[in-house]
């Protein structure tokens, strides 16, 4: 399986390599709770050895010990244990809140919908909708509406902010902000099946040019195909059935249908991936995905398609024509 975060995204994908300001937070705070556990670890360790050496070298080992050494004992199990503890607390509600409010006001607003096991992505105030990969401009704040439409799914992208759940019914606000222009691999943190771990996306940052750029080309509705073997691949997007679940701004009705609809495929040609960010988007895997998504993700509720191989090909040329 070709996994676009060996090649595409940044090499340390980690929590503890952030690239935007909630991810520092929570890395600064990981590394304080790191080194204060190492401290008291190193200071226990010492503590040991000295009461192992004096006891070897005392003549009575039954015999109390002496004050300074109940003061010492006293202050250390009690005092800096209450101290470490305090600092922990401060600093845990102080990253708690500069993780939920943004330095600024975030300057785009976008809706995460969690599906079994893809991510449905929506801009409300440029309408526009596409699945699984998420553009943002680099060094703006943006608003994350969460919500699930079946399950309980959780958005998170490591190097650019924590966990956040998608809770069915209920919309959670989550920011995040991107201070490099990158490819960023993001995961549902929260088991909600048999291919939770393979539910990925991608967070793709960018200057905000660019950005603008990308959201202008994606209001732009798909229009039906002059070329024969395109204007065939329509057909048999129709004929198939993927219209039922798919829907194409331009050609299809502006939303498919009420059920389980899989992702919106109005721009899908210049998508990045397939199939939740776990693979490229090229004509074999599209292709492989179309006959037997099942071979690529066990138990995803896409089922295979049975087609000539004239028509296979057809289709998958519509497809990535949709740019």
């Amino acid at each position: 399986m070709s996994l676009l975060t060996l090649g595409a995204c940044s090499a340390d994908t980690g929590a503890l390599d952030p690239r935007g300001p909630a991810a520092a937070e929570t890395a600064g705070h990981w590394w304080l709770l790191f080194w204060l556990g190492l401290a008291v670890y190193v200071a226990v360790m010492a503590l040991l050895l000295y009461a192992i050496m004096r006891a070897r070298r005392q003549e009575d080992p039954d015999s109390s010990p002496p004050i300074d050494d109940r003061a010492l004992f006293t202050v250390g199990g009690l005092a800096i244990p209450l101290l470490i503890l305090a600092i922990v607390l401060g600093d845990s509600v102080r990253t708690g809140q500069s993780v939920i409010d943004p330095p600024d006001k975030p300057g785009v607003t976008i809706e995460v919908i969690g599906h079994m096991f893809w991510w449905e992505v929506r801009y409300p105030d440029h309408d526009v909708v596409t699945a699984n990969e998420i553009h943002i401009p680099v060094g703006v704040p943006v608003e994350l509406r969460l919500t699930s439409a079946d399950v309980i799914h959780s958005f998170w992208v490591p190097q650019l902010a924590g966990k956040r759940d998608l809770n069915p019914g209920k919309e959670n606000v989550a920011w995040i902000q991107a201070d490099e222009e990158d490819v960023y691999w993001g995961q549902c943190a929260e088991f909600c099946g048999v291919q939770h771990a393979l539910m990925g996306k991608l967070v793709i940052a960018q200057p905000e040019d660019e950005f603008e750029q990308w959201i202008a080309d994606r209001q732009d509705p798909a229009s039906e195909p002059a070329d024969e073997i395109l204007q065939a691949g329509m057909d048999v997007y129709f004929q198939a059935g993927c219209a039922m679940c798919h829907g194409i701004d331009g050609i299809t009705d502006p939303d498919p249908p009420a059920g389980s609809p899989g992702p919106d495929l109005t721009h899908i040609g210049s998508r990045m991936t397939i199939a939740s960010a776990i693979e490229d988007n090229t004509y074999g895997n599209l292709t492989a995905w179309i006959v037997d998504p099942h071979q690529i993700k066990p138990g995803v509720r896409m089922p295979p398609t049975d087609l000539d191989a004239q028509e296979l090909d057809a289709l998958v040329e519509f497809l990535l024509s949709l740019e």
